[in-house]
């Protein structure tokens, strides 16, 4: 509030002062006379405050965006005090695990290689993830936009490569992140090529793609998420918090930090 209380004084004193010999001026602005001072001088000179607002646009916008941020915050804290009162339970077994499973936090990631907004995410995650360390998990749960397309393509390689070398499946995961626009636009010819740049066992990958447990595993992830009621991606649990979207880095921060406090156990795995 200090920000938006200094920009209301900054722009009480620009206003008095923009007026041509405004008696006004002379008046130490004060907390006990500013609003009766800015109220009498934008009743008498409304178009004043325009020109204040122009001259500290980029102030005015940063102290929106705080407010916005800060309003959104506590909806989402609202949100999360009441997700901890309802478990969820998805089938995690088998699936793409980064970091430790024994960790305090588990954040499971319902997402989609071709999805834009699930790049995003898988950059916010990378980051929160260095951050964190041992203290978060992260499990993919394939959410494929296509059943025959490239995000499901993606989607087969990625959980089969899971079983074969956890490493090279993560390392396979940010190339097709960082690539998305070629996952979607040459399909498999440059899915099996991230594959086979990561030094994946091709012979198995293609056994293991075209397994029942891993048909399985992407069912049952499609399962969870209608279960979930998961409406698009990227959709996100941290514990038995709900994240949805791609959440700019301290709002994901304040999900996991929630996740952590005592009160806040996660739910059985």
């Amino acid at each position: 509030m200090r920000c938006g209380k200094t920009l209301l004084m900054g722009c009480a004193v620009a206003l008095l002062l923009s007026l041509p010999q405004c008696p006004q001026a002379a008046i130490p602005v004060t907390d006990a006379n500013l609003r009766a001072m800015l109220e009498k001088v934008l009743r008498e000179n409304p178009d004043l405050v325009l020109d204040v607002l122009r001259q500290n646009s980029e102030t005015v916008l940063d102290i929106a965006q705080q407010g916005s941020n800060l309003r959104r915050k506590h909806a989402l804290q609202q949100q999360w005090q009441k997700d901890m009162t309802v478990p969820k339970s998805v089938r995690c077994e088998d699936r793409p695990l980064l970091g430790r499973a024994d960790a305090p936090v588990r954040i499971v990631a319902f997402s989609d290689f071709t999805c834009h907004f699930c790049q995003k995410a898988s950059e916010t995650l990378s980051r929160l993830m260095a951050q964190y360390g041992d203290k978060v998990c992260l499990i993919f749960k394939s959410l494929p936009q296509d059943k025959d397309g490239p995000s499901a393509t993606a989607a087969s390689y990625f959980v089969a490569l899971a079983q074969q070398d956890q490493a090279k499946a993560w390392k396979f995961y940010g190339i097709l992140f960082a690539n998305r626009d070629k996952v979607i636009t040459e399909g498999n010819d440059f899915i099996r090529s991230a594959a086979r740049s990561v030094e994946a066992d091709m012979r198995r990958l293609d056994r293991d793609r075209n397994s029942r447990k891993v048909r399985d595993i992407i069912r049952e992830d499609l399962e969870d998420a209608e279960k979930l009621g998961v409406d698009g991606t990227p959709h996100f649990l941290v514990n038995d918090l709900v994240v949805r979207g791609a959440l700019p880095d301290d709002l994901f921060r304040a999900a996991i930090d929630t996740a952590l406090k005592p009160q806040a156990a996660p739910s059985s795995r």
